[in-house]
Protein backbone atom coordinates (compact mmCIF):
# COMPACT_ATOMS: atom_id res chain seq x y z
CA UNK A 1 0.00 0.00 0.00
CA UNK A 2 1.32 3.61 -0.92
CA UNK A 3 1.40 6.25 0.50
CA UNK A 4 -0.43 10.25 -1.01
CA UNK A 5 0.03 13.29 0.63
CA UNK A 6 -1.83 16.11 -0.76
CA UNK A 7 -1.46 19.83 0.07
CA UNK A 8 -4.15 21.84 1.64
CA UNK A 9 -4.51 24.89 0.15
CA UNK A 10 -6.32 26.77 3.89
CA UNK A 11 -5.15 30.10 3.41
CA UNK A 12 -3.76 29.80 -0.06
CA UNK A 13 -5.44 31.96 -2.83
CA UNK A 14 -7.54 29.96 -5.24
CA UNK A 15 -9.71 32.46 -7.43
CA UNK A 16 -8.68 34.58 -9.90
CA UNK A 17 -5.03 34.74 -10.37
CA UNK A 18 -4.03 32.08 -8.18
CA UNK A 19 -0.35 31.05 -9.37
CA UNK A 20 -0.80 27.21 -9.71
CA UNK A 21 2.38 26.75 -11.71
CA UNK A 22 4.16 27.91 -8.26
CA UNK A 23 2.05 25.56 -6.15
CA UNK A 24 2.56 22.81 -8.98
CA UNK A 25 6.04 23.36 -7.85
CA UNK A 26 5.77 23.32 -4.23
CA UNK A 27 3.93 20.51 -4.11
CA UNK A 28 6.07 18.00 -6.45
CA UNK A 29 9.02 19.50 -4.46
CA UNK A 30 7.22 18.20 -1.26
CA UNK A 31 5.58 15.23 -2.62
CA UNK A 32 2.21 16.25 -2.86
CA UNK A 33 0.33 14.22 -5.48
CA UNK A 34 -2.71 16.96 -5.20
CA UNK A 35 -4.32 19.48 -3.17
CA UNK A 36 -7.43 19.43 -0.71
CA UNK A 37 -9.58 22.48 -1.38
CA UNK A 38 -12.93 23.94 -1.07
CA UNK A 39 -15.17 23.44 -3.66
CA UNK A 40 -15.42 26.63 -5.85
CA UNK A 41 -18.71 28.18 -5.28
CA UNK A 42 -20.30 28.42 -9.99
CA UNK A 43 -19.76 26.06 -12.42
CA UNK A 44 -17.02 28.32 -14.05
CA UNK A 45 -15.15 28.62 -11.27
CA UNK A 46 -14.63 24.63 -10.85
CA UNK A 47 -14.10 24.17 -14.49
CA UNK A 48 -11.06 26.78 -13.90
CA UNK A 49 -9.92 24.56 -11.17
CA UNK A 50 -10.38 21.73 -12.78
CA UNK A 51 -7.93 22.39 -15.88
CA UNK A 52 -5.30 24.23 -13.99
CA UNK A 53 -4.94 21.03 -11.37
CA UNK A 54 -4.85 19.64 -14.41
CA UNK A 55 -2.31 21.73 -16.18
CA UNK A 56 -0.07 20.85 -12.86
CA UNK A 57 -0.46 16.93 -12.99
CA UNK A 58 -2.22 17.27 -9.59
CA UNK A 59 -5.62 15.44 -8.11
CA UNK A 60 -8.06 17.43 -6.51
CA UNK A 61 -10.19 16.41 -3.03
CA UNK A 62 -13.17 18.71 -2.66
CA UNK A 63 -13.94 20.32 0.63
CA UNK A 64 -17.92 21.04 1.26
CA UNK A 65 -19.09 22.37 4.16
CA UNK A 66 -23.09 21.90 4.42
CA UNK A 67 -24.02 24.79 6.47
CA UNK A 68 -22.59 27.54 4.45
CA UNK A 69 -19.23 27.75 6.28
CA UNK A 70 -16.92 26.23 9.21
CA UNK A 71 -19.40 27.56 11.25
CA UNK A 72 -22.50 26.53 10.18
CA UNK A 73 -25.75 28.96 9.45
CA UNK A 74 -27.42 28.36 12.83
CA UNK A 75 -31.18 28.95 10.61
CA UNK A 76 -30.30 26.32 7.93
CA UNK A 77 -32.62 23.62 8.72
CA UNK A 78 -31.65 19.74 7.83
CA UNK A 79 -33.18 19.80 4.98
CA UNK A 80 -30.77 23.00 3.30
CA UNK A 81 -27.77 20.82 4.25
CA UNK A 82 -29.11 17.87 2.72
CA UNK A 83 -29.78 20.13 -0.61
CA UNK A 84 -26.10 22.14 -0.19
CA UNK A 85 -24.66 18.61 -0.36
CA UNK A 86 -26.38 17.17 -3.18
CA UNK A 87 -25.12 20.76 -5.32
CA UNK A 88 -21.82 19.87 -4.38
CA UNK A 89 -21.62 16.41 -4.97
CA UNK A 90 -22.71 17.21 -9.27
CA UNK A 91 -20.03 20.50 -8.67
CA UNK A 92 -17.17 17.70 -7.18
CA UNK A 93 -17.94 16.14 -10.39
CA UNK A 94 -17.20 19.50 -12.58
CA UNK A 95 -13.94 20.25 -10.83
CA UNK A 96 -12.45 16.57 -11.29
CA UNK A 97 -12.74 15.72 -7.29
CA UNK A 98 -11.47 12.50 -6.01
CA UNK A 99 -13.52 12.06 -3.32
CA UNK A 100 -16.12 14.73 -1.18
CA UNK A 101 -14.75 15.26 2.57
CA UNK A 102 -17.43 17.17 4.07
CA UNK A 103 -17.90 19.20 7.39
CA UNK A 104 -21.58 17.62 8.02
CA UNK A 105 -24.30 19.35 10.17
CA UNK A 106 -24.48 21.45 13.09
CA UNK A 107 -23.59 20.68 16.71
CA UNK A 108 -26.45 21.46 18.06
CA UNK A 109 -28.96 19.08 16.82
CA UNK A 110 -30.73 16.49 18.45
CA UNK A 111 -29.45 13.15 18.42
CA UNK A 112 -32.71 11.91 16.45
CA UNK A 113 -31.91 14.65 13.58
CA UNK A 114 -28.33 13.56 13.62
CA UNK A 115 -29.04 10.19 12.58
CA UNK A 116 -31.30 11.27 10.11
CA UNK A 117 -29.27 13.33 8.44
CA UNK A 118 -26.49 11.27 7.88
CA UNK A 119 -28.09 8.39 6.64
CA UNK A 120 -30.13 10.29 4.04
CA UNK A 121 -26.82 12.03 3.53
CA UNK A 122 -24.81 8.57 3.33
CA UNK A 123 -27.88 7.86 0.52
CA UNK A 124 -26.99 10.78 -1.76
CA UNK A 125 -23.55 9.95 -2.09
CA UNK A 126 -24.36 6.53 -2.78
CA UNK A 127 -26.94 6.76 -5.33
CA UNK A 128 -23.94 9.41 -6.56
CA UNK A 129 -21.41 6.81 -6.73
CA UNK A 130 -19.25 9.36 -5.00
CA UNK A 131 -17.35 8.78 -1.93
CA UNK A 132 -18.16 11.13 0.77
CA UNK A 133 -15.52 11.37 3.83
CA UNK A 134 -17.46 13.03 6.31
CA UNK A 135 -14.92 15.41 8.53
CA UNK A 136 -14.70 15.31 12.49
CA UNK A 137 -14.77 18.94 13.01
CA UNK A 138 -15.77 21.84 15.98
CA UNK A 139 -19.35 23.05 15.23
CA UNK A 140 -20.16 20.09 13.18
CA UNK A 141 -22.48 17.12 13.85
CA UNK A 142 -19.53 15.51 14.28
CA UNK A 143 -17.83 17.85 17.15
CA UNK A 144 -17.97 14.96 19.93
CA UNK A 145 -16.69 11.36 19.95
CA UNK A 146 -19.30 10.10 21.51
CA UNK A 147 -22.12 11.69 19.30
CA UNK A 148 -19.88 10.38 16.29
CA UNK A 149 -20.15 6.64 18.18
CA UNK A 150 -23.44 7.23 18.43
CA UNK A 151 -24.19 8.34 15.09
CA UNK A 152 -22.09 5.02 13.47
CA UNK A 153 -23.98 2.54 15.63
CA UNK A 154 -27.61 3.62 13.35
CA UNK A 155 -25.38 4.38 10.41
CA UNK A 156 -22.60 2.03 9.87
CA UNK A 157 -22.12 2.47 6.51
CA UNK A 158 -20.65 6.25 6.94
CA UNK A 159 -16.64 6.81 5.77
CA UNK A 160 -15.27 9.44 8.10
CA UNK A 161 -12.11 11.77 7.30
CA UNK A 162 -9.79 12.02 10.66
CA UNK A 163 -8.93 15.29 11.91
CA UNK A 164 -8.47 14.10 15.49
CA UNK A 165 -6.96 17.02 17.00
CA UNK A 166 -10.86 18.42 17.18
CA UNK A 167 -11.72 15.85 20.00
CA UNK A 168 -8.85 16.06 21.46
CA UNK A 169 -10.12 19.98 22.26
CA UNK A 170 -13.56 18.73 22.83
CA UNK A 171 -12.22 16.28 25.36
CA UNK A 172 -9.28 17.96 26.52
CA UNK A 173 -7.02 14.92 26.64
CA UNK A 174 -5.80 12.74 24.67
CA UNK A 175 -8.40 9.84 24.01
CA UNK A 176 -5.90 7.35 25.31
CA UNK A 177 -7.79 5.73 28.43
CA UNK A 178 -9.06 2.03 28.00
CA UNK A 179 -12.89 3.02 28.27
CA UNK A 180 -11.73 5.50 25.21
CA UNK A 181 -12.54 3.35 22.38
CA UNK A 182 -12.36 4.41 19.34
CA UNK A 183 -12.20 1.81 17.03
CA UNK A 184 -15.57 1.62 15.55
CA UNK A 185 -14.74 5.16 13.88
CA UNK A 186 -11.21 4.47 13.36
CA UNK A 187 -12.37 1.50 11.54
CA UNK A 188 -14.17 3.46 8.75
CA UNK A 189 -11.52 6.10 8.45
CA UNK A 190 -11.40 6.82 4.76
CA UNK A 191 -9.07 9.78 4.84
CA UNK A 192 -6.58 11.63 7.44
CA UNK A 193 -6.24 15.07 7.92
CA UNK A 194 -2.44 15.01 9.93
CA UNK A 195 -2.28 18.22 12.25
CA UNK A 196 -1.43 17.74 16.04
CA UNK A 197 -3.32 18.92 18.64
CA UNK A 198 -3.57 18.97 22.30
CA UNK A 199 -5.97 19.66 25.25
CA UNK A 200 -5.93 23.29 25.18
CA UNK A 201 -6.05 23.67 21.33
CA UNK A 202 -6.72 22.17 17.96
CA UNK A 203 -2.83 22.89 16.59
CA UNK A 204 0.41 22.58 18.34
CA UNK A 205 2.39 25.55 18.05
CA UNK A 206 5.34 22.84 16.53
CA UNK A 207 4.45 19.42 16.67
CA UNK A 208 8.47 18.85 16.84
CA UNK A 209 8.63 20.71 20.11
CA UNK A 210 9.42 18.17 22.45
CA UNK A 211 6.92 19.29 24.92
CA UNK A 212 4.24 18.43 22.29
CA UNK A 213 5.85 14.47 21.83
CA UNK A 214 3.23 12.49 23.22
CA UNK A 215 0.44 14.60 21.92
CA UNK A 216 2.55 13.49 18.13
CA UNK A 217 2.84 10.15 18.89
CA UNK A 218 -0.84 9.70 20.30
CA UNK A 219 -2.06 11.04 16.83
CA UNK A 220 0.59 8.97 14.96
CA UNK A 221 -0.58 6.27 16.77
CA UNK A 222 -4.56 6.10 15.66
CA UNK A 223 -3.25 6.89 11.95
CA UNK A 224 -1.28 3.32 11.92
CA UNK A 225 -4.49 1.85 12.95
CA UNK A 226 -5.98 3.41 10.06
CA UNK A 227 -3.08 2.30 7.93
CA UNK A 228 -3.59 -0.89 9.03
CA UNK A 229 -7.43 -0.97 8.32
CA UNK A 230 -7.04 0.36 4.93
CA UNK A 231 -3.95 -2.22 4.39
CA UNK A 232 -6.17 -5.40 5.95
CA UNK A 233 -9.16 -4.04 3.20
CA UNK A 234 -6.33 -4.48 0.11
CA UNK A 235 -6.72 -0.51 -0.57
CA UNK A 236 -3.86 0.24 -2.58
CA UNK A 237 -3.56 4.05 -1.88
CA UNK A 238 -4.35 5.55 1.48
CA UNK A 239 -4.48 9.37 1.73
CA UNK A 240 -3.21 11.78 4.02
CA UNK A 241 -3.01 15.82 4.25
CA UNK A 242 -1.09 17.55 6.41
CA UNK A 243 -3.18 20.80 7.57
CA UNK A 244 -1.69 23.12 9.83
CA UNK A 245 -3.69 26.21 9.44
CA UNK A 246 -3.28 29.83 9.63
CA UNK A 247 -6.71 31.56 10.82
CA UNK A 248 -6.31 31.58 14.91
CA UNK A 249 -4.46 27.81 14.59
CA UNK A 250 -1.40 28.84 14.04
CA UNK A 251 -0.01 30.39 17.58
CA UNK A 252 0.61 33.82 17.21
CA UNK A 253 2.40 36.67 19.99
CA UNK A 254 0.42 38.86 21.80
CA UNK A 255 0.08 42.44 21.06
CA UNK A 256 2.60 42.10 17.44
CA UNK A 257 0.30 38.59 16.36
CA UNK A 258 3.67 37.60 14.69
CA UNK A 259 3.38 33.90 14.39
CA UNK A 260 5.32 31.64 16.33
CA UNK A 261 6.22 29.61 13.04
CA UNK A 262 5.51 29.39 9.50
CA UNK A 263 2.37 27.10 8.82
CA UNK A 264 4.44 26.21 5.22
CA UNK A 265 6.86 25.01 7.01
CA UNK A 266 4.87 23.37 9.42
CA UNK A 267 3.10 21.42 6.66
CA UNK A 268 6.33 20.69 4.98
CA UNK A 269 7.74 19.36 8.10
CA UNK A 270 4.40 17.20 8.92
CA UNK A 271 4.82 15.98 5.31
CA UNK A 272 8.05 14.63 5.47
CA UNK A 273 7.68 13.12 9.14
CA UNK A 274 4.73 11.15 7.88
CA UNK A 275 6.37 9.76 4.80
CA UNK A 276 8.83 8.67 6.89
CA UNK A 277 6.87 7.25 9.78
CA UNK A 278 4.29 5.75 6.92
CA UNK A 279 7.69 4.28 5.58
CA UNK A 280 8.68 2.76 9.16
CA UNK A 281 5.46 1.67 10.00
CA UNK A 282 5.43 -0.47 6.53
CA UNK A 283 8.90 -1.43 7.18
CA UNK A 284 7.53 -3.04 10.89
CA UNK A 285 4.04 -4.26 9.17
Amino acid sequence: MDLELFRSLWGWPTGAGADWARCGAQCRENRFVGVEARLPADRAARLALKSALEAEGLGYIAVVFTGGDVIPDQAWTPAQHLDRLAEAIEGARVAGARFINVLPGNDRWALGAQVDFFGRAQDLAETAGITCSFEIHRATSLYSPWVALEVIAQVPALRFTADLSHWVVVCERLLDHPADDLAPFLSRVHHVQARVGYDQGPQVPHPAAPEYAAALAWHQAQWERVWATHRAAGRAVTTVTPEFGPDGYTHQLPFTRAPVADTWELNRWMAQTTLDHFAAWSARA
